[in-house]
């Protein structure tokens, strides 16, 4: 069975000033990640703007995203869809296009009850061939896959991992509690990592390491190697960066982190629309913040 572990970025989709994808730079991107250590790369999640793309341009992402990976990691692509006929529409596509997994989204117009999610997910895992990670975002979403609906679909193999994105962190144990070792649990909040990596999370899929791969990917194996004195001291600085993945514009934020640090373009795609005035300055603040405090403190070893 697959197991996935580590450092998972949901990668943002770089796009050009006329809103027309920039794929080039999304490799670079992509590359960037995996050369800074990341575990696997997760393109068109939410923070991808999925949805605000067409079926053409999310082939095109998932295929220049083979090309640059070239195997070195595990390559996933989100699935988020209203209905079930087109989600397994496209998990047999993206499957032929060379993902090698998904993060799948309940259905992202319905708010389906307990009995429905979990037939959902059953649908999915037992109908297409790619191993798949839950997307459980009760906040955005409105569905929560508890312990107990994901206990119901533990004999469903290709169900493998969840990222646990409830805001709530006694969920971690809940969830060990209820389901044990059967399924990977990675934390889907970057200001909650350290939180859930004492509770036993054995994996990330983070937003901010789009800005920071190696500074993230250090915190992740500080949590791991069990050095908590080293990753609270790295967890406060980025901790006030990382409060802006959880925000409703978290798109516009960490594209923008992108911008500060490395240069990457930070435009989006309508409705969304880049940062303008004083929320501009205030998020300028906290990300120029993180950057003076990040070179001013000496590095791990690990």
């Amino acid at each position: 069975m697959t197991r996935w572990t580590g450092v998972f970025p949901a990668v943002t989709t770089k796009l050009k000033e006329d809103e027309s994808l920039d794929l080039a730079a999304t490799q670079a991107s992509i590359d960037r990640l995996i050369n800074n250590g990341v575990s696997g790369v997760i393109v068109l999640p939410m923070l991808g703007e999925n949805a605000s793309l067409t079926a053409a341009e999310r082939e095109s992402v998932i295929l220049a995203a083979k090309e640059v990976v070239a195997g070195r990691v595990p390559l996933l692509s989100g699935l988020a869809h209203v209905g079930m006929a087109e989600a397994l529409a496209s998990a047999r596509h993206y499957e032929k296009l060379g993902a090698q997994g998904l993060m799948a989204f309940p259905s992202i117009a319905y708010k389906s009850d307990p009995r429905e999610t979990a037939a959902w997910y059953r649908t999915l895992g037992t109908s297409c061939g790619l191993p798949i990670m839950i997307y459980n975002n009760p906040i955005a979403y409105g569905v929560d896959v508890t312990p107990s609906i994901l206990n119901e679909i533990a004999d469903v193999e290709t169900i493998v991992c969840i990222k646990e994105e409830t805001g709530n962190i006694r969920r971690v144990t809940d969830l060990y509690n209820e389901c044990g070792d059967r399924f990977s649990v990675f934390c889907g909040v970057d200001d909650l990592l350290l939180e859930s990596a004492a509770l036993g999370v054995t994996g990330w899929v983070s937003g901010m390491t789009n800005a920071w791969p190696a500074e993230c990917v250090e915190l992740f194996n500080l949590c791991m190697a069990g050095r908590y004195n080293e990753a609270r001291a790295l967890y406060r600085i980025l901790t006030p960066a990382f409060h802006l993945d959880t925000d409703v514009k978290l798109v516009q934020y960490i594209k923008l982190a992108e911008k500060v640090v490395y240069g990457a373009p930070e435009w989006v795609r309508a409705p969304r629309l880049p940062l303008i005035g004083a929320e501009r300055e205030r998020v300028l603040g906290v990300l120029e913040a993180t950057v003076t405090a990040l070179a001013a403190t000496p590095r791990s070893a690990i």
